[in-house]
């Protein structure tokens, strides 16, 4: 079990944990005494059983402690999930684009537009990019322009059944009311 709690330590710590610390944990828990080369002969069975179940992870000794980390053949596909929680970021102009075509899509990058009072080019390819909004067609209007909608992965990444699940546009304008008037008391 002492294996089992020093694996637990290791694994819980955000930094590399000194055996030192290790120690201390042991004893204030389990009220017992531990040598330090007790301990580093149960991080040495703990390195072994990830090495020998070539496992993603390993156990390394790192800033003068022990760390859980990837291993380095995991590389590109740790890079790959780094690339997409970048992609997942949203600046303030596209929550708010994006919560436009929302409420009215199908709608124009003109209409768009016209409620932001900006230029919405670079967000709509930004959007387009992140693949929360598709192209659903064309306006029958002059020109024929593009029509914006939310896209399925728009769902997925709000966490939200269907486009239903989006608060009313009433409720929302009811709670500002409200904030506003408890501030001016």
């Amino acid at each position: 079990m002492t294996e089992q709690y020093i694996e637990a330590l290791i694994f819980a710590s955000d930094t590399s944990i000194r055996v030192e610390e290790i120690t201390i944990c042991l004893q204030t828990t389990l009220q017992k005494d531990f040598l330090v080369e007790e301990v580093l002969a149960h991080i040495e069975n703990i390195k072994d059983k990830y090495h020998k179940n070539s496992s993603a992870i390993e156990l390394v000794k790192i800033a003068g402690g022990y760390q859980f980390l990837t291993r380095k053949e995991m590389l590109p596909i740790i890079n790959q999930l780094h690339i997409q929680k970048s992609k997942k970021k949203l600046s303030q102009s596209a929550i708010e684009t994006l919560a436009i075509i929302a409420y009215r899509q199908p709608i124009t990058k003109l209409e768009i537009e016209q409620i932001r009072g900006v230029n919405c080019d670079y967000t709509i390819q930004k959007l387009l990019d992140k693949d929360l909004i598709s192209i659903s067609g064309k306006a029958e209007g002059p020109g024929r322009p593009l029509l914006y909608a939310l896209s399925q992965y728009f769902l997925d990444y709000f966490g939200i059944n269907s486009i239903l699940d989006l608060p009313h546009l009433k409720d929302i304008a009811e709670n500002n009311n409200t904030e506003v008037g408890e501030k001016s008391e």
